[in-house]
């Protein structure tokens, strides 16, 4: 009899495992199959299913031992040799260890006069096996071993396969929900109760149970999900009613039971490192957020239990041997992925006292995680991507002033970096968390308000800019004063939501109180005035002031050059407003050169793909066009609208200007 504690109902997916195992049941034996995974992945519902069709389909005698112990493994094995035709005598003299005890089974096993199937369930510690001699092959049979254990050496021996098994597919997890809990939901409700429990099997089962046997409430699944997103593993495990004691049946409990045995190998560090990773989202993390521990940068050694710097190693090693993470890649970075279920219970177990010292330590190695400041490259934003995520979640669970800003700071690295799409969304959420939390004219409230209003401009929605960059200016006018450098950075912002909506005045008012009230507290020459100074020679060369433009333009560059790192996204800035405004003045020939360098230059340095050298690829297009060379511009003007419905998405409203442009064109040619 399998000795599990919940029959499995229907095997969803798994038809390649399922084959595989099924073939070596039928085949001819002397061989070992070894199942690992996280603990609920479903490994012990696959060997109930061989177990069963190996017995009732294919005539196997069927051995079930569970190997999570070494008393209930030497017994579970001397009840197979007994089961196999080992007299009480000879059992009796293994017992008392006057033979050896796996000698003795495996005699019996290879003599049997029946074919056999024998699982060795939950064997997660594999040292227990290794040093009785448990697990061997026999042409008389297959072995099949469950455990979490992914890289003990043990699994390498001769006649022993390895077979990861993960979670599953969403429709395959949504039906799960719904063979058991049919009337509760559609499949469309399905699939987001699925998503939120990570495809878990254990958590499924768990979950389609509770809202299968509700007796005094009778919650449907958008209720569930709604009450998961309050307090998710303790509803979960609502649905072992009955088998609350069978830590292995709970999804609260059963990563402990993983904890516990890497205690005893001697890492409690994989704990500590187990509820830092529970302070971050349910994200790929990263190799490079733990770099800064490795290196000593940030100390984390204060932890409870202590985590210094030697044992990172080893207890990241423990975490993957024991399937609680595993090493994916997440856009051709290292990374190590925890379960979303597994990291809130771990951080629902985390005792309070400690919780701090944590999220500290988890802000740290985040913020010491960024890429450098002037870093606008592709690999920079493509890191960013990665972490904002994890600031986000911390800044959710652990609302704080630490926390907030830093996720402020990482939304505005992701806006400055280029990934404008990418920045809208994160400062729409921290934008919501913020006011809440601190009250809407707190600073942090009043940054994450103005991150909001830069990336709806560059999102094209110009007017909703326009109002969230007011209303930001008036707070910090009234608890700033007017010549704060935040209350000048909103008016630099609000300037260009007017500049493009062609309030010309209003706009060129703006950028002058910003140049001039920087110039005063930073002078001319510093980078955030420069940067204004840049910016200024698009409202002088759009409202064609030719004069004021020569006479500011060259010594912007000069300032930019001279006072600066060479390709500074100051200067970059510069020189690709100076070329804009030659071309708005009809200057051509001047201007091609300083376009054609202002492309090459945001190429080398930003990326292709990075909005800025888009521009600076529309600014190419424009001068083309304009100076009759049809043919050179078209390919380019077709280059740069692929680009940006990859970029910006393809309702952006510099994409409607761009198509009708590639219209005008080709009825040119």
């Amino acid at each position: 009899m399998p000795l599990v504690g919940r029959v499995p109902g229907v095997v969803r997916n798994r038809d390649e495992l399922k084959a595989v195992l099924r073939e070596a049941v039928i085949g001819p034996g002397d061989d070992a199959h070894v199942v690992h995974g996280m603990g609920g992945c479903g490994k012990t519902t696959i060997a109930y299913w061989l177990f069963t069709e190996a017995v009732r389909e294919h005539g196997r005698v069927g051995l079930w031992v569970n190997a999570s112990e070494r008393m209930s493994l030497r017994a579970g094995m001397l009840a197979v040799a007994g089961d196999r035709g080992a007299t009480a005598g000879e059992l009796a003299s293994a017992a008392g260890g006057q033979r050896a005890a796996a000698d003795l089974v495996w005699h019996y096993l290879d003599h049997s006069r029946e074919r056999w199937l024998l699982v060795l369930d939950n064997a997660d510690d594999p040292a227990l096996l290794e040093e009785g001699g448990w697990l061997r092959t026999s042409p008389l049979g297959t072995v099949v071993v469950t455990t979490r254990h992914a890289g003990s050496p043990l699994w390498q021996s001769p006649g022993v396969s390895t077979h990861p098994l993960g979670v599953l597919p969403l429709e395959d997890a949504a039906q799960v929900l719904r063979d058991l809990a049919p009337q509760a939901g559609t499949a469309e409700s399905a699939r987001k109760v699925a998503e939120r429990l990570g495809r878990l099997p254990l958590a499924l089962t768990l979950a389609g149970s509770h809202l299968a046997h509700q007796l005094l409430e009778s919650w449907t699944m958008d209720e569930y999900d709604q009450k998961l997103s309050e307090q998710s593993t303790a509803i979960v495990d609502q649905g072992a009613a009955g088998r609350r004691s069978q830590s292995r049946q709970l999804v609260g409990q059963t990563w402990q039971l993983s904890l516990d045995a890497l205690n005893r190998q001697g890492l409690p560090e994989a704990t500590t490192l187990l509820r830092l990773l529970s302070c971050w989202a349910a994200d790929p993390v990263p190799m490079a957020m733990l770099m800064p521990a490795l290196r000593g940068a940030v100390d984390l050694s204060c932890l409870e239990p202590r985590l210094p710097a030697d044992r990172l190693e080893p207890a990241l090693r423990g975490l993957l041997d024991h399937s609680l993470i595993e090493l994916v890649e997440s856009g051709g970075v290292r990374c190590i992925n925890a379960h979303g279920v597994l990291l809130d219970s771990v951080s629902e177990g985390m005792p309070d006292a400690l919780r701090p010292a944590f999220v500290t330590a988890a802000a740290k190695l985040l913020e010491a995680s960024l890429p450098a400041i002037e870093d606008e490259s592709s690999a920079a934003r493509a890191a960013l991507a990665l972490l904002a995520p994890h600031a986000i979640a911390l800044a959710r669970t652990a609302p704080g002033d630490e926390t907030a800003r830093l996720a402020v700071l990482v939304v505005r690295r992701v806006y400055e970096a280029g990934d404008w799409a990418g920045s809208l969304g994160l400062a729409q959420t921290v934008d919501a968390m913020a006011g809440p939390l601190f009250g809407a004219e707190h600073p942090v409230a009043l940054e994450a308000k103005d991150l909001l209003g830069r990336a709806l401009f560059r999102m094209g929605r110009f007017a909703a800019s326009e109002e969230v960059h007011r209303h930001v200016l008036e707070a910090r006018e009234r608890t700033l004063g007017p010549d704060h450098p935040d209350t000048l950075d909103s008016c630099f912002g609000l300037h260009q939501a007017l500049d493009i909506l062609d309030r010309n005045e209003e706009a060129e008012h703006f950028i002058r109180r910003t140049v001039e009230g920087q110039g005063r507290l930073f002078g001319k020459d510093s980078a955030q005035t420069l940067y204004s100074r840049a910016t200024f020679l698009e409202a002088l060369g759009k409202q064609r002031k030719a004069t004021k433009f020569d006479a500011e333009a060259p010594s912007v560059v000069d300032d930019c050059e001279r006072t600066l790192p060479p390709d500074h996204p100051t200067t970059l800035m510069a020189r690709h407003l100076h070329g804009w405004g030659l071309q708005q003045l009809g200057r051509y020939q001047e201007a091609e050169p300083l376009v054609r360098r202002t492309l090459a230059d945001r190429r080398r340095v930003q990326g292709p793909d990075h909005p800025l050298a888009l521009n600076a690829l529309t600014l190419t297009v424009m001068l083309l066009r304009d100076m009759g060379r049809i043919q050179e511009a078209m390919p380019l003007l077709e280059e740069l609208i692929e680009r940006r419905e990859q970029v910006l998405g393809v309702d952006h409203p510099h994409l409607a200007e761009n198509r009708q442009w590639l219209s005008d064109l080709r009825s040119q040619t």
